[in-house]
């Protein structure tokens, strides 16, 4: 495994943490993702179902897990069932778990093959009348695809049509919203690797290069340094590209005197960071530039100091908009008619600022989280204004990562550099 071994009281935590909101006499399922197929016989990069890895630490597929609190035995109360290995196994994709291994891994002390797991989940449903199925039910999902938690779903309510069905996905979004010690550790892992690969790239960049061989500085730094993968797709967007918000074709010639744009971060152990910044290409702002840096940097900065306990996203992202308004007036960009003449419906910031602030942050970069309710300490959220101006072609975002308290917000990347001259004096040393 590329990354440490977690200890795994975190699962045994989080599946008591589960186990403890369901109802009486009622099963729980959870499944591993498959392997995606791309074409013939070639995969796409496989990733585990996070509440699967939330609940077990096993990173590997064909895995399931059955939670049972009130099973008539107590060997049946929670059952990790992993693939079941051989030799041809071993000689084509290498060393799976062993029983024993995932017993460690998990904290599991029952753990079966997973060829056994149909037979022993139908065998058990005899003895429940409620029944948590999980599915993705992320508000900003779009995906059309069947996933094995789906087809399972179809299955067992079609096989077992009179016993009472559950979501499991309420229960998992508030466990994970809020971050145990270990998981933000974990987080800051992610982070200090994704601050390397940043500060890598201020030695790299310079007038002619490429956004794809930027691109390569990161993934290199992230590797090197045992990161477990990007984080998502990286964006490297250098001039008018820099407008497009999800730009992640990263193959243009960076020029002189523009602002490249990199919303780029390292993936570790499965936790994720989300980082943005953005340099000068020639290693120093233009007067207007400047401007405009530090005016998202302003916006960045008060946003930042009302991610508290309490707080509604939805609400903080409103507050935020007034901030903005007020830069873009002072950037000539809005004028007071412009205010005028807004509507709730359509703020006159949104046409250089359109999208949110912030979103949670954690197994996935878009975590779960509901931003109509309050905030919890614990949770981690990023922090990301930005100002776009097409015409310009420049664009500006700046995004870090905090940790929700009770009192004022930590910030995670607190030691990565955002301040403008810094960041000019960084890509200027010999």
């Amino acid at each position: 495994m590329r990354y440490d071994s977690i200890d795994n009281s975190l699962f045994k935590l989080n599946r008591k943490n589960f186990t403890r909101q369901m109802k009486k006499n009622a099963i729980a399922v959870f499944i591993s993702n498959e392997l995606p197929t791309r074409s013939a016989d070639a995969g796409y990069d496989w990733r585990q179902n996070p509440d699967l890895f939330y609940l077990t630490g096993i990173d590997q597929e064909e895995t399931y897990l059955i939670l049972f609190p009130d099973a008539p035995e107590d060997k049946y109360r929670e059952i990790l069932f992993v693939r079941r290995t051989n030799e041809h196994i071993m000689w084509w994709e290498g060393k799976k778990h062993s029983i024993e291994e995932a017993k460690e891994v998990s904290g599991c002390s029952n753990v079966m093959w997973s060829d056994m797991f149909e037979n022993v989940f139908n065998m058990l449903m005899h003895y429940t009348s409620h029944v948590y199925l999980n599915t993705n039910e992320h508000d900003r999902s779009v995906s059309m695809g069947e996933t094995p938690e789906l087809r399972f779903a179809r299955k067992v309510m079609n096989n077992f049509p009179l016993h009472k069905y559950e979501r499991s996905a309420p229960i998992m979004h508030e466990l994970r919203l809020s971050k145990s010690e270990v998981e933000v550790a974990l987080l800051k892992q992610a982070i200090d690797i994704t601050r390397k690969g940043f500060l890598r790239t201020l030695k790299f960049v310079k007038p002619g290069v490429w956004e794809y061989e930027v691109e390569a500085e990161l993934t290199h730094e992230y590797t090197i340094n045992r990161g477990t993968g990007q984080a998502y797709t990286p964006i490297v967007a250098s001039g008018e590209n820099a407008c497009v918000l999800h730009y992640i074709t990263n193959n243009y010639q960076c020029k002189a005197g523009e602002v490249l744009l990199m919303d780029c971060a390292a993936e570790y152990a499965n936790y994720n960071a989300d980082l943005t910044r953005c340099i000068p290409v020639s290693g120093k702002f233009t007067a207007r530039q400047r401007k405009v840096y530090d005016a998202v940097l302003r916006v960045h900065r008060e946003a930042a100091k009302m991610m508290r306990a309490g707080t509604v996203l939805q609400d903080l992202n409103n507050e935020v908009g007034k901030v903005m308004e007020s830069e873009l007036v002072g950037l000539k960009l809005l004028t007071k008619t412009d205010l005028k003449n807004q509507t709730k419906e359509n703020p006159a910031f949104k046409k250089y600022f359109p999208h949110g602030t912030a979103h949670f942050l954690g197994l996935d970069v878009h975590d779960v989280g509901n931003r109509y309710e309050k905030l919890k300490a614990g949770a981690v959220l990023t922090c990301e204004p930005g100002i776009y101006i097409r015409a310009e072609k420049l664009g500006i975002r700046l995004e870090n990562n905090l940790l929700v308290t009770k009192n004022n917000p930590i910030d995670l990347m607190a030691d990565i550099p955002i301040e403008a001259d810094e960041i000019e004096t960084l890509m200027n040393q010999k």
